[in-house]
């Protein structure tokens, strides 16, 4: 299983990023892939521009261990994850998260994980810029709730395998 991890200020092309991962490995028969990008509104209010900020190398190493464990949990041949940093706008990609495997199971599972924790797990810091002015961003309870819905799992498989 390789890991490709890229944290960039460059937008990329889904199609060419799913294409690159596809040509890697014929065995693959299944890609699930998600997309993030800029809303222009959040908590109500109107926003003009975010800014990404990241730890540079512990951002990498996070998105390599979020990859790693994905690999352990599921039947997977490839991940890719590319998130961008620096200054968006409303409709600019953010972050894009895929997983390729032999069956569309494994594929769902490690790209929805994956994405689950970087949410959580990895050292972004997002400003946005609205009429009121500028604001961090806080993290969100879903995402925290959704992160630990695979902790559960996992103790679950343990639990029903010891």
């Amino acid at each position: 299983m390789a890991a490709y991890i890229r944290v960039q200020t460059e937008d990329f092309n889904i199609s060419e990023e799913i294409a690159a991962l596809r040509a890697r490995n014929p065995r693959v028969g299944a890609v699930a892939s998600f997309m993030g990008c800029v809303r222009d509104m959040n908590e109500g209010d109107s926003v003009k521009l975010m800014y990404l900020e990241h730890y540079p190398g512990m951002t990498e190493r996070e998105l390599q261990r979020i990859s790693a464990d994905a690999a352990s949990r599921w039947n997977i041949f490839d991940t890719l994850i590319v998130h961008r940093v620096g200054e968006l706008r409303p409709l600019d990609q953010i972050v894009l998260v895929i997983a390729t495997s032999a069956h569309r199971g494994d594929a769902f599972a490690a790209c929805e994980f994956m994405m689950d924790y970087l949410k959580t797990q990895a050292p972004f810091w997002k400003r946005e810029s609205t009429g009121d002015g500028e604001r961090w961003v806080e993290a969100r309870a879903s995402d925290d709730i959704a992160a630990k819905r695979w902790q559960s799992a996992e103790k679950q498989t343990r639990a029903q395998a010891g």
